[in-house]
């Protein structure tokens, strides 16, 4: 993009980066510019987390010419942060504590006059069955209260800069609530949850331009709201295309025949890579 942003690639080490980790990162550098590329390690997942992974994506970064400051925002070193919010949201009457599992929810959607359930950027849309009854934040999931937060803060506008979404685009209360829903915020065996880190992160270093793959489009709506909610500063937004397999399959962290620690073990050099991403 003309003139600098400041972007950043935010990877979990929880397996090796494949081509599709490769070109989400030289994606973000190229759309810094003159700016700041950043890297972030998410690592709240810390039963899948290992100090292995983040070395090897430090290491395959590196040979893929990339550079960032030091240090590197470290999730796991700031659940006190993303704690301090969930309660803010909690006091402010916008969240509440959500005892139910999977199954609780499984069942709850597929009584008969539910119909077919919502799906919405979490999975099935959750049905509210906790909302107002009260339960002990501390022994609980915390949800966000979609209609509350939405009534909090009006209809959502977002730019998109991305080749499938590019645009302004508008999310009003009835559509958050319905294909959304009450969505976790925070939960007992992360502490925190992908949205509500993501936001506070991307504020806390400065990112000016989030760049994703588009699978993280839907989401989108989400951030933006828990922004407003919690007075952050809102971003412009860039999703790309995913890298598949033969199958048009998303690449996962199990596909090992397109980690970059094996196209280097066969030789391949950094600009091959940049070159059969389209670099």
């Amino acid at each position: 993009m003309a003139g600098g942003a400041v972007t950043r690639f935010a990877p979990s080490p929880t397996g090796p980066l494949h081509l599709g980790h490769a070109y989400a990162a030289l994606v973000a550098q190229q759309r810094a510019g003159d700016g700041r590329f950043l890297l972030r390690i998410e690592d709240i997942d810390r039963a899948r987390c290992r100090a292995e992974y983040e070395q090897a994506i430090r290491d395959d970064l590196h040979w893929l010419g990339l550079r960032w400051p030091e240090p590197v925002l470290r999730q796991s070193d700031r659940l006190n942060i993303y704690a301090q919010a969930t309660d803010k949201l909690l006091e402010s009457g916008l969240a509440y504590a959500c005892v139910c599992t999977r199954g609780d929810i499984r069942a709850a959607l597929s009584a008969p006059q539910e119909g077919d359930p919502a799906i919405g950027p979490d999975g099935p849309v959750y049905p509210g069955t906790c909302r107002g009854r009260g339960h002990d934040p501390a022994q609980a999931a915390i949800r966000l209260d979609m209609r509350a937060a939405m009534a909090r803060t009006g209809p959502l506008r977002f730019d998109e800069t991305g080749p499938r979404h590019g645009g302004t685009h508008l999310r009003r209360a009835a559509e958050m609530i319905e294909t959304v829903g009450d969505i976790v915020l925070s939960r007992r065996d992360f502490g925190t949850s992908y949205h509500l880190s993501v936001v506070i992160d991307d504020a806390a270093q400065g990112v000016t331009e989030v760049t994703r793959g588009e699978d993280l489009f839907a989401a989108t709506a989400i951030h933006v709201l828990l922004q407003r909610l919690l007075g952050l500063p809102t971003p412009a937004y860039h999703h790309h295309r995913l890298i598949r397999d033969d199958q048009g399959k998303r690449l996962a962290k199990r596909d090992d025949a397109r980690a970059l620690a094996k196209y280097r073990a066969e030789g391949a050099t950094p600009q091959d890579i940049r070159s059969l991403l389209g670099f």
